[in-house]
């Protein structure tokens, strides 16, 4: 089948489409009915419809290039004036999803539509997933989950409201075209007015629609190309509904902007942390809409890894990051909980496949009649699965996972703390000493396995091994994409310890619905039982392989990369500025607290008072009684008995240098000053 690769901003992204590929093609969904319909059809823009209809009017004498029962020609119908109403929630959860979903007044009745939004290709040619149910008189809400269209909305809408976002009304001349005797597909000439609202003028578009028969794609493109070219006709790049959104003005909100996810080798750790929390979360809102529609088992696989590396991101960057971020770990592994309850039955759904070309012939002669064993045990898993969706789909509902998710993104919008030192820290710097961490406890875990040969230290060693890998995929880019050697041994052990763990779970649990209350048919629980021994020996086989394979955790993979990180942790440190101290100044202490010892140090010096101020009228200054006499203290220099000399002098007094030619002993020594009080500070000498 072909694919369009017509790039648009204005078009539904590719990326919001989920499984639709998958139905398109002719897959079985997980309801167990056949492939859903596919409209195929090309759609073309016009100035004029009337060129379309003399074209039209002369195919009698046309053929096709291949081989015919008979010429082509147009049969005009009914026309018909349609008014159709698109709706979303108020998150665009339909549009987010990759669909469109439309109601619709056809004769007596209303009808509802769900489309895929899948890009037209260059010709104008789509072909897009088209489902489409009677619409109950009570409305959408009545709408029951069996049915095409009302199982996909139940899922992706989940308990929101719909509402009517765009109105489109269409007088509508269709055609038919018919090869010989066979209606081989319909041409259709649309004018449609697009309500825009607002007293503004609406917006018209006129359109050719030629919906072809899936059989008669082949034969009838040559004519179709041939109409395009003779009519000016020109390929619509947009739907209705794209082109609708655009003439009011709305647009459908992708996942909002988190910031930066670029990791270089320059790159901090509140960088590197942030930078791999934003893809992962990226990943998990890409992720829901697909898992909510539940067609593609990889899309709630690719969920449920992303939630798995967020919670190993919030593990090893836990210094970085605030203190809530350890909540949403915890919270996210309750997601994850959710997750893994649907995606261990998809596992076992399609293991059953494996299951039944293994056990061909066991159940030769032990039903008269010919019925497959393994139809029950389907039945129960789909219904144990339908119950694990119905949870899951309860949890991504609920106000528990909306404010999860958008502290999370508040989180990660943020960014890490400017004045954090462990978040500017070089990641050179700080990622080594967490990965070698992480890489003694799997070693650690590896000796206890080996010794031990019990499948739960495995699976303990298993865990740990992840731990390491996602520790190294975190920041292969700082690195240069030189951890690549050791991932891949990582991984090699990883897969073969995960599928003894699979083998494991897998036999435990047909036991268990062997012995349950289900009741199986003793032909199935005898195919079971085969199975669940053949699990037994895998689980054996790999118990006496695996001792010699956790060597690989501490193989020259890992000596050459502890070496790179090592060698890069170094030329990070030479990289780093000098430290820089702040030099605190100490005061100087009072003369009376200084010790016997330290003042005799050092030799006092009299100084000569000054000249007395003339006394004041209350017979003494003030402050000093006029009877007492004037003296002079010799106060030894405080930074010579603390630190040595100095240069600067205390407040309120000044240094006297010593006389030249003075003795050692005599008095203060060369370079060392006597410290004369201030006048203010002397005894009036009368």
């Amino acid at each position: 089948m072909r694919r369009g690769t017509f790039p648009s901003c204005l078009m539904l992204s590719a990326h919001r489409r989920t499984s639709l590929s998958a139905v398109a093609e002719g897959t079985e969904g997980k309801s167990g009915d056949l492939a859903d319909p596919v409209e195929i059809e090309w759609q073309f823009d016009a100035l004029d419809l009337r060129p379309v209809e003399r074209w039209l009017a002369g195919l009698p004498s046309a053929f096709l290039d291949a081989g015919t029962d008979g010429p082509v020609t147009a049969l005009a119908r009914t026309p018909r004036r349609l008014v159709d109403s698109y709706l979303d929630t108020d998150d665009w959860r339909v549009a987010r999803a990759g669909f469109v979903l439309r109601t619709r007044r056809r004769g007596r009745h209303d009808e509802v539509t769900l489309k895929d939004t899948r890009p037209a290709e260059g010709s104008g040619l789509r072909q897009r997933l088209e489902v489409t149910e009677v619409l109950p008189d009570a409305g959408l809400d009545a709408l029951g989950s069996d049915g095409p269209v009302g199982r996909r909305v139940q899922a992706i809408v989940g308990t929101r409201r719909l509402r009517e976002v765009l109105q489109v009304r269409t007088r509508r001349r269709p055609f038919a075209l018919r090869v010989g005797n066979v209606d081989a597909a319909e041409v259709a000439l649309d004018d449609t007015v697009i309500v825009v609202g607002g007293g503004e003028r609406p917006m018209q578009l006129r359109r050719v629609e030629v919906e072809v028969q899936p059989e008669w794609l082949d034969a009838l493109e040559p004519l179709v190309e041939r109409l395009r070219t003779s009519c000016g006709l020109q390929p619509a790049r947009l739907s209705k509904f794209e082109a609708g959104l655009l003439g009011v003005g709305q647009e459908i909100p992708g996942i909002p902007e988190l910031g930066p996810t670029e990791i270089t080798e320059a790159s901090t750790m509140g960088e590197l942390a942030y930078a791999v929390l934003r893809r992962q979360l990226t990943v998990v809102r890409d992720k829901e809409p697909g898992t909510r529609l539940g067609e593609d088992p990889e899309e709630l696989h690719d969920m449920r890894v992303a939630t798995r590396r967020m919670r190993a991101a919030l593990a090893l960057f836990a210094g970085v990051l605030p203190v809530r971020a350890q909540t949403f770990r915890e919270e996210l592994g309750w997601l994850a909980r959710m997750l893994g309850g649907v995606r261990d039955l998809d596992v076992q759904l399609e293991g059953l496949a494996e299951m039944a070309a293994a056990t061909a012939g066991w159940s030769a002669g032990t039903r008269p009649e010919d019925h497959d064993p393994l139809t029950e045990l389907s039945e129960l898993l789909e219904r144990e699965r339908q119950a694990a969706r119905a949870a899951m789909l309860s949890a991504l509902d609920s106000v528990r996972w909306e404010r999860l998710s958008k502290g999370l993104t508040t989180m990660v919008q943020q960014g890490p703390a400017r004045r954090s030192a462990a978040a500017r820290r070089p990641a050179t710097l700080g990622l080594p000493e967490l990965v070698v961490a992480r890489h003694d406890a799997v070693v650690k875990s590896a000796k206890r396995a080996k010794r031990s040969g019990a499948v739960p230290d495995f699976h303990r060693l298993r865990i740990r091994c992840k731990r390491l890998r996602y520790a190294l995929e975190f920041g292969a880019e700082v690195y240069g994409g030189r951890t690549t050697r050791f991932v891949k041994q990582l991984t090699a052990l990883q897969d073969e310890l995960g599928a003894m763990q699979d083998a494991e779970v897998a036999s435990i649990q047909l036991a268990d619905l062997a012995t349950g209350e289900a009741h199986l048919p003793a032909a199935t629980v005898f195919v079971m039982g085969g199975m669940a021994e053949r699990h037994r020996h895998e689980v054996e086989r790999l118990l006496r392989r695996l001792p010699k394979e956790v060597a690989r955790v501490d193989a020259k993979e890992w000596r050459s990369l502890r070496e790179l990180m090592a060698r890069r942790a170094r030329q990070a440190e030479a990289m780093l500025p000098p430290m820089r101290t702040t030099l605190r100044a100490v005061p100087e202490p009072a003369p009376e607290t200084l010790s016997e010892p330290a003042a005799s140090a050092a030799a006092p010096v009299p100084v000569a008072a000054p000249a007395a101020p003339a006394p004041s009228p209350g017979g003494h200054e003030r402050g000093h009684p006029s009877t007492a006499p004037a003296t002079v203290q010799s106060v030894p220099r405080p930074s010579e008995v603390e630190h040595g000399p100095a240069d600067v002098a205390p407040t309120g007094g000044s240094w006297t240098e010593p006389a030249p030619g003075a003795r050692p002993g005599a008095g203060p020594g060369p370079g060392l000053a006597a410290w004369a009080p201030p006048p203010s500070q002397l005894t009036d000498p009368e």
